[in-house]
């Protein structure tokens, strides 16, 4: 579970969100919306603790995260960005095993619960044909899939995804909803993501978290289309 404390964000002189509180549960599966530059990206990191609220805290688990030490956040939190990534002479299933970082020693050696955490992830995120292929023979599917296999494999409880649909094409995307969705119903994980896709969110979604700049408007896919803001912000009529 993850939880906004009445947090501040923003960068310069600039606030993007101002003393916004929100609770995403256990299982939940929420589309992160919002115009350009409007602070997606920088809420996630914060999330993440790759960037830190100018005001309020934010809880995982219970957690404040400011009293996590870098090895317990990377056992909490995963995060998937935006960025293609192309490893030359790296195989797929080297890169899910990255995934298991948090919970190995200092040499990085793979266990035996090591090694079946990372078949598992491969697994459940349907990439288990091409584990041995190099990551630069993949396609922009694919790679996205490798990554969420890498996040799973870390076996936290919150994943977090920066435009995971950002390079791919229609039914790469729908496909990338559908295993997103998965994860957070079968699994039990908290899934929050950013992204531009409108019709994609609201139709799979469980709940949206739209900024309205510089607030935070969460509710459920079907409720927060009522309200009318989404055709406000967007400056769009959705259906």
């Amino acid at each position: 579970m993850i939880e906004l404390h009445d947090i501040t964000l923003g960068y310069g002189s600039r606030t993007l969100l101002e003393r916004i509180s929100a609770t995403f549960p256990a299982g939940s599966f929420t589309a992160l919306l919002g115009r350009n530059g409007s602070g997606k990206s920088t809420l996630l990191r914060a999330i993440a603790s790759l960037g830190k609220p100018a005001d309020g805290y934010i809880t995982i688990g219970g957690r404040d995260i400011r009293d996590l030490g870098s090895g317990e956040r990377a056992r909490m939190v995963s995060m998937v960005t935006t960025e293609r990534v192309r490893v030359a002479n790296l195989a797929c299933r080297q890169v899910v095993a990255l995934g298991r970082a948090p919970y190995t020693d200092w040499s990085g050696r793979l266990r035996t619960e090591d090694r079946e955490s990372v078949e598992r992830a491969m697994e459940l995120t349907g990439v288990s044909a091409f584990a041995d292929k190099s990551m630069d023979r993949m396609s922009d599917g694919e790679c996205q899939r490798i990554m969420i296999a890498r996040a799973v494999a870390q076996q936290t409880p919150v994943i977090l995804l920066d435009e995971p649909c950002a390079f791919l094409d229609l039914p790469a995307r729908y496909e990338m909803h559908r295993l997103l969705r998965r994860l957070a119903r079968e699994e039990g994980k908290t899934i929050l993501f950013s992204t531009h896709d409108l019709d994609m969110a609201l139709g799979h979604c469980d709940s949206i978290a739209l900024i309205d700049t510089p607030h935070l408007v969460c509710g459920r896919a079907e409720d927060v289309v009522r309200s009318g803001i989404v055709e406000r912000t967007f400056g769009l009529g959705v259906k």
